[in-house]
């Protein structure tokens, strides 16, 4: 394979794969995973894929009606050019999402009678250096050198026609 001339890294950087445990995207799920466990949701999966997309999250809430959520998770810096995520939520994406979790419940058809709705979290990352101080009302966590916020959670953001 021809190399890049216009595509120079040096070997001394290390430039973190998308799925390595550091990636603020997986922090960001993290975050929201363990969000979703201090209010009572048990995480039946993390990035679960097939050949449709992935599904961030999937959690289950054990009471009321045994609900399924397949949560979206947005991570953003505070400068974004998306409306923290939510711009980036557009129907085809819904469709993606939509058709990806027809998929996870063919794959576990004992989940497929349960109702199901489609989530988004919206998540803030800074540097850990930058000293400001999170919403004392927000759920942050301190983790890799980024200070992660849980912004915004949205329940039943979208539905599929």
């Amino acid at each position: 394979m021809a190399q890049n001339p216009f595509l120079i890294v040096p070997e001394s950087v290390d430039i973190p794969a998308p799925h390595h445990p550091t990636h603020v995207g997986i922090l960001g799920e993290n975050l929201v995973a363990e969000w979703l466990r201090s209010h009572d949701w048990q995480i039946l999966h993390q990035r679960w894929t097939c050949r449709f997309g992935e599904l961030d999250l999937v959690a289950q809430l054990p009471k009321e009606k045994s609900l399924i959520a397949f949560v979206e998770v947005k991570t953003r810096s505070q400068r974004n050019w998306d409306g923290d995520g939510l711009l980036a939520i557009t129907p085809t994406k819904q469709a993606k999402l939509w058709k990806t979790a027809q998929s996870f419940l063919i794959n576990y058809p004992d989940l497929a009678a349960l109702p199901c709705r489609f989530d988004v979290a919206i998540v803030r990352c800074r540097k850990a250096s930058a000293s400001k101080q999170g919403h004392k009302d927000c759920f942050s966590q301190s983790v890799a050198g980024y200070i992660l916020t849980l912004q915004t959670y949205i329940p039943d953001a979208f539905t599929h026609d």
